[in-house]
């Protein structure tokens, strides 16, 4: 159970090769820290992310168990039983970090692939963030932190696909904030601008571009004030509500 200084003792991330859940974790204090799940599709990427995890965590004075555990967003019939078996032990902490870019041109031309990324990006986390909140309202306890993205906030053409499955995750996962209130769950929906990671590589970087360490320092920050959302860098809220607000014919010629 979380200390009073909101410092977890189990860690569950599903999506475990995310590099912004994995640096939320080492980011995290060691003292208090004694399980973390990495929850995916079999790899060795993940077996090599569980290792990873491992070794940072120790370095940092953390005697947390690092185990993977087979998750897949897309098998959605099978999560009942996998998040289940999760908190047959007591969770603070669920991450929920999976989803695809994927991209716009080959979603145009190949539907089947926007809707793959569709099912992954908000099926599969609509699917888990209910299991999740239901194990977190029995338990009177615990939080779910949801990476979202500032893409949700408004499309663009460049990838709106892609976008529109972060809009409808950004929604889902507020509501799902607003219908654990009371119980002593709750919901933190995290707001990145352009992350520096494997899933951005090779990508023109955006202005106000940040690293998953960042996003992690402002995940933890948001945690501890108990907010609902964050944006990371912060400055990026202001950015997008001044984009909001811009007229549709002129936001299409913008260079985004």
């Amino acid at each position: 159970m979380m200390n009073a200084l909101h410092e977890p003792q189990s860690v569950v991330v599903l999506g475990g090769t995310s590099e912004i859940a994995r640096a939320i974790v080492a980011e995290l204090p060691p003292s208090h820290l004694r399980r973390v799940v990495l929850a995916g599709r079999p790899s060795p990427v993940l077996t090599e992310a569980v290792a990873e995890t491992e070794r940072d965590l120790a370095v940092r004075g953390s005697s947390a168990v690092v185990t993977e555990v087979a998750f897949d967003a897309l098998d959605t019939d099978s999560h009942p039983a996998v998040i289940g078996a999760l908190f047959a032990e007591d969770v603070d902490l669920v991450i929920l970090a999976f989803g695809v870019l994927g991209d716009q041109e080959e979603f145009e031309t190949d539907p089947a692939e926007a809707v793959l990324a569709a099912r992954v990006n908000y099926v599969g986390a609509v699917s888990a963030g209910l299991l999740v909140a239901d194990q977190l309202r029995r338990q009177g306890h615990g939080a779910l932190v949801v990476l979202s993205s500032v893409a949700g906030l408004r499309a663009r053409r460049s990838n709106f696909v892609y976008g529109s499955t972060k809009a409808g995750l950004d929604v889902f996962a507020q509501g799902l904030a607003d219908s654990l209130v009371g119980s002593g769950a709750s919901v933190l929906v995290v707001r990145p601008g352009f992350v520096r990671t494997r899933m951005t590589e090779g990508l023109a970087e955006a202005p106000l571009a940040v690293s998953p360490q960042q996003v992690a320092q402002d995940t933890l920050k948001g945690l501890r004030k108990g907010s609902h959302t964050v944006y990371s860098p912060a400055a990026i809220g202001a950015v997008m509500a001044g984009l909001r607000s811009v007229p549709r014919p002129l936001f299409r010629k913008l260079p985004i």
